[in-house]
C-alpha cells in the first residue's frame, strides 16, 4: 500500500490505495492505482467493453492533474448523495460511451438560471483559449512550453498534453491563457490533432467558485465521485461485465464499499471541464462527448 506522491501529482490522497508506478514521458513516475493499471490489452479482451478501454486511457490520464492541496478528512467524508447533480438518466444523451460508461460514478454540476453578461463572458474565454491555443496545432510547440503526453504508449482516440505549472496556478487563479491540458484527437492523418482544453480546479471548489470562473448557466463541470477501490486481492474485479469496484463498478456507498473490504472515496480527482474553442455551438464548444473530434467545420 502506498500514497501517491505529492510532489509527483500536486495531490496525496487522504486514504492510501495499491499502487504501482506508471513512467511518465519525461522519466518521472507517477503512482497509479494496480486497478487503473491493467495491461491496455488485457482491458481490449473484454468482450463489450471497449469504452472501458477508453476510460482505461483517461482515467490513468487524469492522475497526473491532481494538483490541489491535501484534500482534508472532512472535504473527504462530504455525501454527494444529496447534491443536484446533473440527472444521469435523462442527459445520459448529452455524453459519449465512455463518459457514459462512468456516469453511475459522476457528479456534473447543474445548469443555473442565466444572469446578464454570462454569454459575453464565456465568448471573451472562448477568444482568450482560442488564441492561445492556435499556436499548439503543432504539438512540438507544447512540449517545448512544458506540456507532457499523459500516456503517450497507450493508443487513444484523445490524448492530454498536461501542464503541471498550469495545473498548481489553477488552483488559486484562473488565467484562460494557461489550460491545465490540451486536448488532441487522432485522426487519419495526424497522431495528435488539437481540439480544445481542459480546466481544472481543486475538489474542493464550491459551485459558486466554479460558476465565477465560467457561468454555470452555460457550462457543466463534473468531479468523479463515490469511488470504491478494490482490496489487493480482488483488483482484478475491476474488470468484467459486471464489476463492483472503481469507476465501473455497481459499488456507490462507504457502507457497501466497506462490506466488500474496499476502500471508499466520496470524490477523486479534481473539478475538470473540457472546453473545444474550434466548434460554433455553445453546447459543442462544451460537449461531453469525447469519442469524437472537436475540430468545427473541420471534422477530420
Amino acid at each position: 500500500m502506498a500514497i501517491i506522491e505529492a510532489d509527483e501529482v500536486g495531490m496525496e490522497l487522504a486514504t492510501p490505495i495499491p499502487d504501482t508506478l506508471y513512467m511518465r514521458s519525461n522519466g518521472s513516475a507517477v503512482a497509479v492505482p494496480q486497478a487503473l493499471n491493467a495491461s491496455a490489452a488485457t482491458i481490449a479482451a473484454q468482450e463489450g467493453v471497449y469504452e472501458r478501454f477508453l476510460l482505461f486511457t483517461f482515467v490513468i490520464g487524469v492522475l497526473a492533474l491532481l494538483a490541489c492541496p491535501a484534500v482534508s478528512q472532512q472535504s473527504q467524508d462530504k455525501s454527494m448523495a444529496n447534491m443536484p447533480g446533473m440527472d444521469m438518466s435523462s442527459d445520459m444523451r448529452d455524453m459519449g460511451p465512455s463518459m457514459a460508461a462512468m456516469a453511475h460514478h459522476m457528479y456534473v454540476t447543474p445548469l443555473r438560471p442565466k444572469q446578464p453578461g454570462d454569454e459575453e463572458k464565456v465568448k471573451t474565454i472562448l477568444d482568450q483559449v482560442k488564441g492561445t491555443i492556435v499556436r499548439y496545432q503543432d504539438y512540438h510547440v507544447a512540449l517545448a512550453d512544458g506540456f507532457v503526453i499523459a500516456n503517450p504508449d497507450v493508443v487513444q482516440p484523445q490524448a492530454h498534453f498536461n501542464n503541471q505549472a498550469n495545473i498548481e496556478e489553477a488552483a488559486h487563479h484562473f488565467d484562460p491563457t494557461r489550460p491545465s491540458s490540451l486536448l488532441y484527437f487522432k485522426t487519419k492523418k495526424q497522431k495528435y490533432k488539437l481540439e480544445g482544453v481542459m480546466f481544472t480546479m481543486p475538489p474542493t471548489a464550491s459551485e459558486d467558485e466554479l460558476n465565477a470562473r465560467i457561468p454555470l448557466s452555460i457550462v457543466r463541470w463534473h468531479e468523479h465521485v463515490k469511488f470504491c477501490a478494490a482490496p489487493a486481492n480482488r483488483v482484478q474485479e475491476y474488470l468484467g461485465q459486471h464489476p463492483k469496484f472503481g469507476m465501473f463498478g455497481s459499488i456507490d456507498t462507504a457502507e457497501a464499499c466497506k462490506k466488500e473490504g474496499g476502500t471508499f472515496y466520496p470524490v477523486i480527482f479534481t473539478w475538470m471541464i473540457h472546453v473545444f474553442p474550434f466548434e460554433e455551438d455553445l453546447k459543442d464548444v462544451f460537449s461531453m462527448n469525447d469519442d469524437v473530434p472537436h475540430f468545427g467545420k473541420e471534422q477530420n
